[in-house]
């Protein structure tokens, strides 16, 4: 079990504020990092040459199993709407988990009806309904969150509930409260038709009118194997942490090692997965009844013996959570100074390699997907310090001009989720290493290094805001 961390003090010498190119020259950029629990939500203000701000929110959502959780979030949106006087310019809901959209269900009455409206918003192309890749994931990844809630609901009446499934399923909403799905549908109703887009890393970037910013979108790839690429490669370990990780694991898998279950029937090398045997005619035919002409015949139940066999739901559980990770939204903003705030949502080991081999033409110069990370000054740390959601090689060693991180965890709740290594130590040391002391956690104190950069109201507690 690894040790809580404890408020963060250090023993560093104080440092200044980290300074960006021209800083003094241009009005403040503002990151708002809100502190309403294991999730993201983040308010960005751009200011304009007129001096109005524009403003875009980045997600709304907490994890399932927040105390007051539709308090929390209503609290956060009327942040927003009394910051914003009621406005946001532009929109981006990342990706269909929960801690990242559930805001839209709990806090919905608040958008819209002149409280918060949103001028434009921007979803990943996976929630485009006329994409057939978009439409073909959808397809596998319902039809598995069906599988798996079916399998839960029956290890629940066998008494062999699964916490790892419940835990993933999670992310998906709960019954009574919404769903991941309806969160979604309501973002793709905030604004005019034709203000909906659906975004790919191929389109142009573009140009914030007036604003003097440039908006990039790095992911999610139009590439099914890079999608469903959710872990880093054996032969090449492009994470941080692996060792750490793999020790974790073993932890895991110990007991079914050493302790094989004596209730099995079969040797585990002559088992067929219960989803794998869903697919094969000869199982379909005689142990499902498909095709069957009458009742009697479609009832095989008493064919299966597979009630206490559904290991294969943590592993199905876990790729599925994994594969919509990586269906994110990552958005690359420039500024005018070329400086760049990178947001990776909970972009994993697929989404980030593909970010290599993007290219743009600008002005007549190429500007490359490297390019933007070399050029990154803060980064939202990808899934809350997850082990996958960092690349090392391809990801952080680019970023060589990085002056702060945010992540946006709690890890007191990653720990009742049975979640031990969010965020990973390994990265967070790697952060603070390149960052020079300067990462911010909403479950910590603001570090020494960062106290003249962020603003924070110690009555109010709902956010951290970096200003740049």
């Amino acid at each position: 079990m690894p040790k809580k961390r404890a408020k963060q003090k250090t023993t560093r010498k104080a440092t200044q504020p980290p300074k960006l190119a021209n800083s003094q020259a241009r009005p403040a950029v503002k990151v708002r990092m809100y502190r309403q629990g294991l999730g993201d939500c983040f308010l960005i203000t751009l200011p304009r040459k007129d001096g109005n701000p524009y403003f875009i929110m980045l997600d709304c959502g907490v994890i399932l199993g927040t105390t007051d959780a539709g308090k929390v979030m209503k609290n956060v949106v009327n942040d927003i709407i009394s910051t914003t006087q009621g406005h946001i310019d532009l929109l981006l809901a990342t990706h269909e988990h929960w801690d990242h959209v559930s805001g839209f269900v709990q806090a919905k009455d608040l958008f819209g009806n002149g409280k918060l409206t949103v001028d434009k918003v921007w979803l990943a192309w996976t929630e485009d309904p006329n994409d057939a890749l978009a439409q073909k994931l959808r397809a596998k990844h319902q039809a598995l969150r069906m599988a798996l809630a079916s399998a839960c609901a029956r290890m629940r009446i066998d008494g062999s509930s699964d916490s790892t499934v419940d835990a993933l399923l999670e992310f998906f909403g709960a019954a009574g409260q919404g769903s991941t799905a309806d969160g979604m549908q309501f973002v793709k109703g905030l604004c005019e038709k034709d203000n909906l887009r659906f975004c790919r890393p191929s389109d142009d970037p573009v140009d914030l009118p007036g604003v003097g910013a440039r908006l990039f979108v790095l992911g999610p790839p139009h590439d099914e194997k890079l999608i469903d690429k959710i872990n880093p490669s054996k032969s090449h370990q492009e994470t941080y942490g692996m060792a750490e990780m793999a020790e974790s694991y073993m932890d895991i898998l110990k007991p079914a090692i050493t302790e094989p279950d004596l209730n099995a029937p079969f040797d585990p090398i002559q088992q067929i997965p219960l989803e794998a045997a869903r697919q094969m005619p000869f199982f379909r035919a005689r142990y499902w009844g498909e095709d069957a002409d009458s009742v009697e015949e479609k009832d095989q139940s008493w064919r299966r013996i597979d009630g206490n066999w559904l290991d294969i739901s943590s592993s199905l559980a876990l790729q599925l959570d994994s594969a919509t990770n990586n269906t994110s939204l990552v958005l690359a903003i420039e500024l005018g100074s070329g400086e760049v705030l990178l947001f990776a949502a909970d972009a994993q080991v697929g989404n980030w390699l593909s970010w290599q081999d993007l290219k743009w033409t600008v002005n007549g110069k190429e500007v490359t997907g490297p390019d933007l990370l070399e050029r990154t000054v803060l980064y939202k740390t990808g899934h809350h310090g997850s082990h996958n959601a960092t690349l090392r090689e391809k990801g952080l060693e680019l970023m060589k001009n990085l002056k702060i991180a945010l992540i946006p965890v709690d890890h007191a709740m990653a720990l009742k989720k049975r979640w031990d290594k969010m965020p990973l130590d390994a990265i967070e040391q790697a952060l603070d290493a390149v960052t020079k002391g300067c990462v911010l956690r909403i479950d910590s104190d603001i570090p020494q290094t960062l106290s003249g950069a962020v603003t924070h109201d110690p009555s109010k507690k709902p956010y951290y805001e970096v200003n740049l």
